[in-house]
């Protein structure tokens, strides 16, 4: 056994060994001491009289999923021996194999899984200026690669960019980051020869992402292509719109290898590998993803709280998962957003529509993850229970759908395939109420099959039998207290009292004697005994044997079912943002192509869900270009509005408002406003909040600048951007200076719509030099000293900040604001001074502070620094230099004033 045991360990490094012995799995060695320690299990040993006594722990095996998932979670993998021909046919030593290796990225069990979050297995493949990257959903089996560029595209008429920067901290891959920031895969496949690699030792700085390596000749070109023609039987991958000497090809055959060799028993749910083109989806970064919170909260990265969250009313899984892939990768082409848009306007017109749709995808269950396990020959009788129930709801969704007039809709209908044979097949075999495990028996229906039916008859008769025999005896013997019982060591036997020992016929034979009782067996009593036991197991051989070729029946109509778990999936998330726009009075907006954004008292979809019925204030927000516009009445709005006014007040609110009717939009959502006219965007950038990347040796400051000169270098037009309080993270003049030149830059050089929040009053005299800017303030108004914050955007700038205000009402200690107060007073009336000194009002005791830095890019014209810059020390007598220092001392009061 030990043997064996080891055999397979050698075969699968890397893995938590689960070995099947009888009704328990075993884990020895090291893997028995991980065991202990992350599940809790308490740890034995083998061998104990032995010197060297064996580590030893385990679990029983039906307990298998609740262990796996803590495995899993703790970053392990696990490989899953289990016992391969039935014990009582064995000769010598069952045959154990390894079944299935379970990995983050491999998970198919809906006990392992967020049912409403896709399990993204992925692998890349690095290729001079590009990165081939495939991702698989295996619990369903969607299967799609991509490349993507490391020499980012800058906007029309800019010169391209280098995306891949090598520097102290080591590459950047902002495209790469961007698409895995997406997907956020479970298990990112990599080569063992990619260690060194700039681009894997990025990936490597990422949190929480799970590298796996392997062996370098699964990354061998024409293998990975060779692995996707077998698997899809084609001669070439054209058919598929891919080439054979892509790298995402070579990353997609890489990824398809290594699931097939985890999960054993094949991938034939994975019909297709579909081509991702970056250009026809709304691209977002990974900061700004993270800065508008859209499927994760940025403090506690929980899905409670984001926008997906909160524009989430399907009622399925599967409805739960597209829905985050549509939020995830908005839409450009407005046809197809208004496709989508029609469909939601039809249903919203429509309740009773919407409420019966609902009421029937309530009772459906997971289609998608039920096909996947029949396909991989996993699928319990009750999942094909379950999957016959969900066909039966399709008839009538057929007919709701039925007459539709938007094109959506019909084609949901037409694409909905009945499976009415699958379904008949499945519920002439299966008993309703199946039994999750097939070796419990009861799984297939009375009068399916004739055999099985006289296996039961005999099995069921022979008990009677028993019933009957025991009756007679009691009749025969006068013990009235005797018993026919029955053990798994020694069959059926009769149960006599010690006091009615002296009663016993001759025949009857003595086989166990118990403290009051003796227990005896009778010819009669062996030969129905076999013949029920015989029956028993005939009958639940044969059912196993029926099950398993009605299971191998179901996986040949797996694409059909793929198809229609995706209309199921469609009509639940359609429905859902149907009755999200009716339930929140939100409205249709107007997608049109040209760069505006009229959007009339339009709300935070997020706020405007957890505040009560009027808290939130709805804002306007119109941007435009002149000539190049879907409304006349943009003709003379800006493209750039400068948005001032104190903290608290709700300029972050406003803008990421802005940035998330936008996405919603361009997903195919209503949107929370009385009127929007959004023009489509390429991109959409948000630069909000301060963050380090302490990993990757970047301070607050330089991930600020890093994330504004990507937007500076990769903005066009047609994008979207959002900035909040940029140059916040240095020097005050340094800070206005950048903050000045990035907005110049915005609206000369790169024209898009843009929404900047900002405390450096001095940008707003950028309106009277740019005349694509225009001021915006947040209205607050003073009473007795207190700040009432009224959230209303009003154009114009702001005069103060209020800052002292907004320390108040956060608790700062009255001593603090009363000093600040003073200071600020001081700072106010001495702003002026030429000198560039101001004397603050001391305590104790009095002293002067020098408001004023030294800038550091002005040192050249300093006239000390000047004069020390043309010392020539080693040519100078000891009392030569002491004069020059007095001199440079002199003149450095003398400019200090």
């Amino acid at each position: 056994m030990m043997q064996r045991y080891l055999e397979v360990k050698k075969e699968t490094p890397g893995t938590i060994l689960l070995f099947r012995m009888g009704d328990f799995y075993e884990l020895f060695h090291e893997d028995a001491e991980i065991a202990a320690r992350v599940l809790g299990l308490t740890l034995t040993s083998r061998d104990k009289t032995s010197s060297n006594p064996v580590p030893m722990a385990g679990f029983p095996f039906h307990a298998l999923d609740g262990y796996l998932k803590k495995l899993v979670a703790a970053g392990h993998r696990a490989a899953i021996c289990d016992q391969v021909e039935d014990p009582k046919t064995a000769k010598g030593m069952v045959r154990r194999e390894v079944t299935r290796i379970i990995t983050p990225g491999t998970l198919t069990e809906d006990s392992l899984l967020d049912p409403k979050r896709s399990n993204f297995l992925a692998a890349i493949f690095p290729e001079k200026e590009r990165v081939g990257l495939a991702w698989l959903e295996l619990s369903t089996g969607r299967f799609q690669c991509a490349e993507v560029s490391l020499v980012a595209q800058s906007r029309k008429n800019a010169k391209p960019f280098a995306a891949l920067r090598t520097g102290p901290t080591g590459p950047r891959l902002e495209a790469l980051f961007d698409e895995l920031a997406r997907l956020q895969p479970a298990e990112l496949l990599v080569s063992e020869d990619w260690r060194i690699d700039p681009v894997v030792v990025a990936l490597g700085t990422i949190p929480d992402l799970v590298l796996t390596e392997r062996a370098p000749w699964s990354f061998v070109p024409a293998r990975c292509v060779d692995v996707l023609k077998n698997h899809f039987k084609t001669a070439t991958l054209e058919g598929f719109d891919l080439e054979d000497d892509s790298p995402a090809v070579f990353a997609a055959g890489a990824l398809l290898d290594y699931a097939r060799e985890m999960q054993r028993t094949g991938v034939d749910h994975v019909m297709k590998l579909e081509p991702h083109r970056r250009g026809s989806n709304l691209l977002i970064d990974d900061a700004t993803r993270r800065s508008l919170e859209l499927t994760r909260t940025l403090r506690d990265t929980r899905r409670d709280g984001s926008l997906l969250a909160v524009i989430d009313e399907t009622v399925t899984p599967m409805g739960a998962r597209l829905l985050a892939d549509w939020l995830s990768n908005p839409l450009t082409d407005v046809p197809a957003i208004n496709a989508r848009l029609d469909a939601v306007a039809e249903i919203a017109a429509d309740r009773s529509f919407a409420g019966d749709v609902q009421s029937l995808l309530k009772e459906a269950y997971d289609l998608e993850r039920l096909t996947a396990r029949v396909a991989t020959l996993r699928a319990s009788p009750r999942d094909l229970s379950s999957l016959a129930r969900t066909l039966a709801l399709l008839p009538r969704l057929k007919a709701r759908l039925a007459g539709r007039h938007c094109a959506k809709l019909r084609s949901l209908e037409g694409n909905l395939d009945l499976c009415a044979e699958v379904r008949r097949d499945i519920e002439a075999a299966v008993v309703d109420e199946a039994p999750l495990n097939v070796a419990e028996g009861g799984v297939i229906r009375p009068g399916f099959n004739a055999q099985l039916d006289e296996f039961r008859d005999l099995s069921n008769g022979g008990k009677q039998w028993i019933a009957d025999y025991q009756r007679q005896e009691i009749e025969r013997t006068g013990i009235t207290s005797l018993k026919v019982g029955f053990n798994k060591v020694f069959g059926y036997y009769l149960e006599v009292t010690a006091a009615n020992a002296a009663k016993v016929p001759p025949e009857y034979v003595r086989k166990q004697t118990l403290k009051n009782q003796e227990r005896y067996i009778t010819p009669p009593l062996k030969e129905y005994e076999d013949k029920v036991l015989r029956a028993e197991e005939r009958a639940l051989a044969l059912e196993q044997e029926i099950f398993s070729r009605l299971r191998e029946r179901v996986s040949q109509e797996c694409r059909r079912l793929q198809q229609t778990a995706e209309v199921l999936a469609q009509s639940d998330v359609l429905t859902g943002l149907a009755v999200l726009a009716v339930r929140s009075n939100y409205c249709r907006p107007q997608v049109v192509a040209d760069p505006v954004l009229d959007i009339r008292e339009g709300r935070h979809p997020v706020l405007d869900r957890v505040k009560l019925s009027g808290e939130f204030v709805p804002n306007d927000v119109r941007l435009g270009r002149t000539g190049d516009v879907a409304s006349p009445d943009l003709s003379t709005a800006p493209h750039i509005l400068l948005i001032t006014g104190p903290n608290m007040a709700g300029k972050s609110t406003y803008i990421r408002q802005t940035a998330l009717l936008t996405v919603m939009a361009q997903m195919g959502s209503f949107v929370p406003a009385r009127s929007a006219v959004i023009g489509v965007a390429d991109r959409v950038f948000a630069r909000v909040g301060a963050s380090d990347e302490l990993s990757r040796g970047q301070s607050t400051f330089m991930v600020e600048m890093t994330e504004t000169a990507r937007i500076l270098n990769s903005a066009t037009e047609r994008s979207l951007v959002i900035l909040d309080e940029i140059g916040r993270g240095t020097s005050t003049y340094d800070g206005v200076s950048l903050a000045w030149a990035i907005t110049e830059f915005l609206h000369d050089e790169v024209g898009c719509r843009t929404l900047f929040a900002t405390h450096y009053h001095e940008l707003t005299e950028l309106q009277t030099t740019l005349a694509g800017l225009a001021n915006a303030n947040v209205a607050v108004r003073e009473q007795n000293g207190d700040l009432v914050f009224l959230h209303r955007i009003v154009p114009g700038a702001a005069d103060r900040s209020y800052g002292i205000q907004v320390a108040r009402l956060a608790g700062v200690p009255r001593d603090v604001i009363d000093r600040a107060d003073v200071i600020l007073k001081t700072l106010e009336a001495d702003h002026h001074k030429e000198t560039g000194e101001l004397t603050i009002p001391a305590r104790k005791p009095r002293r002067k502070i020098h408001a004023l830095q030294m800038n550091l890019f002005d040192a050249d014209n300093h006239p000390v620094m000047s004069g020390l810059r043309d010392l020539d020390p080693a040519a100078m007598t000891p009392d030569q230099a002491l004069d020059e220092l007095t001199r440079l001392k002199s003149k450095a009061r003398e400019v200090a004033g």
